[in-house]
């Protein structure tokens, strides 16, 4: 008898244990801040994806201001894979989750934002339905065209990656993609060129939040030299 009891324990252990691993933690995230979500995706490239987390991250150190939770939405519960080999598991699954109001969508470039991913429809549709409330939705590189098949750049001037500018324009020929900049504001999007470049991008839209001494604080804390004249950009004035 005493032996069937402890079995029948070591099972009600065992099962309540596997339940609580299961169970998923979500980020907490603190009241009256920006909500900024970074879709990611299996080949994100690395520093598309942590340039502007770093920055937006840092905000968190900084007074006075309306800070940035930050967090990462993907379409799946299992660690995504970077394009360098670094393994990230997503804070939320879009797919299957609750997720927070998105206040700032940021898309880093990924491998496949040419060519597959562009027909992930669950993927698109997420992108056009965070698109109708946030305040702000960025791109770094390649995740121009994630926007573009959104449709969100109808009317909208943009850029991307260097190299892929002319194929962006093949592919969406109603777009209006700029060169020679390496980021564009107009209304609520910026798209940046990507790589290092992101810093730029992420630093200019805290200066547009908080103005240009938080900026450079920002920049400082990450030994970068912020000058937003010094850097090649288009703002549009509508």
């Amino acid at each position: 008898m005493k032996k069937k009891f402890f079995i029948l324990l070591l099972l009600v252990v065992v099962s309540c244990t596997k339940a609580i691993k299961n169970e998923k933690v979500f980020p907490e995230l603190a009241p009256n801040r920006y909500n900024v979500a970074f879709l990611i995706m299996n080949g994100t490239y690395n520093t598309e994806f942590t340039a502007p987390y770093d920055i937006f991250q840092h905000t968190q150190y900084r007074e006075n201001i309306k800070q940035m939770n930050v967090f990462t939405v993907a379409n799946t519960d299992k660690p995504i894979v970077t394009f360098e080999g670094v393994k990230i598991i997503p804070d939320y699954n879009y797919q299957t989750d609750s997720i927070p109001k998105i206040d700032i969508l940021v898309v880093p470039s990924a491998e496949h934002h040419l060519d597959t991913d562009l027909e992930d429809t669950d993927m698109i549709n997420f992108v056009q339905e965070v698109d109708k409330t946030a305040t702000y939705v960025t791109s770094h590189c390649d995740g121009a065209f994630v926007l573009a098949k959104a449709g969100i750049l109808s009317n909208i001037v943009s850029t991307t990656f260097p190299s892929d500018i002319d194929k962006m324009r093949t592919m969406f020929p109603k777009l209006d993609i700029r060169k020679d900049v390496l980021f564009v504001h107009d209304e609520k999007y910026i798209t940046s060129v990507g790589g290092a470049k992101s810093f730029e991008a992420a630093l200019y839209l805290c200066e547009n939040l908080y103005g240009t001494e938080i900026a450079k604080s920002l920049a400082k804390g990450l030994v970068i030299d912020w000058k937003l004249e010094n850097v090649p950009h288009l703002v549009m004035k509508k």
